[in-house]
């Protein structure tokens, strides 16, 4: 007990400075709300493929993905996040996620998205988990390291089109359609300006 008093009485600011820090608490913790319910970050825990054009660049992957033959046995996560345990499951996907919060929010993603070193790892490990028997008769179940030794190939190196077909920039499916995200807007808002 007298350990939790000490602990309350070195975090409380002196009393003079309580309200600018009840404030200063309460426009961070609205904003952190607002930003999470503006990015749809619920969204983000689930495996829905739509989760995926909440960014607009991954509108190409999302529409070349959609009209493959991937589309009828796996979703974006089945190929990008890694499957072997729990944890290292929803660390890469927290991880991946800030890493691309942060770059559309910068705006410093290119034309061309590319994987970096470790989703192409997690898609290398994915190719050889759903295609592993196939890829036993023919004697091409190749890890990311063997590759990097120069022991095999990665799986889209002669599969390039598969399941994103050929995807050269932002631009390269304009007809292409994809889900529309509900508005940000509340409801009970939306119909009094409608």
């Amino acid at each position: 007990m007298k350990l939790l008093k000490k602990i309350v009485k070195i975090i409380t600011p002196p009393h003079r400075w309580r309200l600018l820090f009840i404030l200063a608490f309460g426009i961070l913790t609205g904003s952190i709300i607002f930003v999470f319910y503006i990015s749809r970050g619920w969204s983000y825990l689930s495996e829905e493929p739509s989760t995926c054009v909440n960014c607009h660049i991954m509108r190409t992957q999302y529409v070349t993905w959609h009209h493959s033959s991937h589309r009828e046995h796996a979703t974006c996560v089945d190929c990008h996040v890694p499957h072997d345990n729990f944890f290292r499951k929803y660390y890469f996907k927290a991880n991946d996620g800030l890493r691309h919060a942060t770059i559309f929010t910068l705006n410093t993603y290119p034309q061309v998205i590319r994987m970096h070193q470790g989703g192409q790892r997690v898609v290398q490990e994915n190719c050889v988990r759903c295609h592993g028997n196939i890829n036993s008769m023919v004697g091409t179940n190749v890890s990311f390291d063997e590759i990097a030794e120069g022991n095999g190939k990665k799986c889209w190196d002669c599969h390039r089109e598969v399941p994103h077909g050929t995807v050269k920039s932002l631009s390269a499916t304009p007809y292409g359609t994809i889900p529309i995200p509900k508005p940000d807007i509340p409801d009970w808002l939306y119909k009094i300006y409608k």
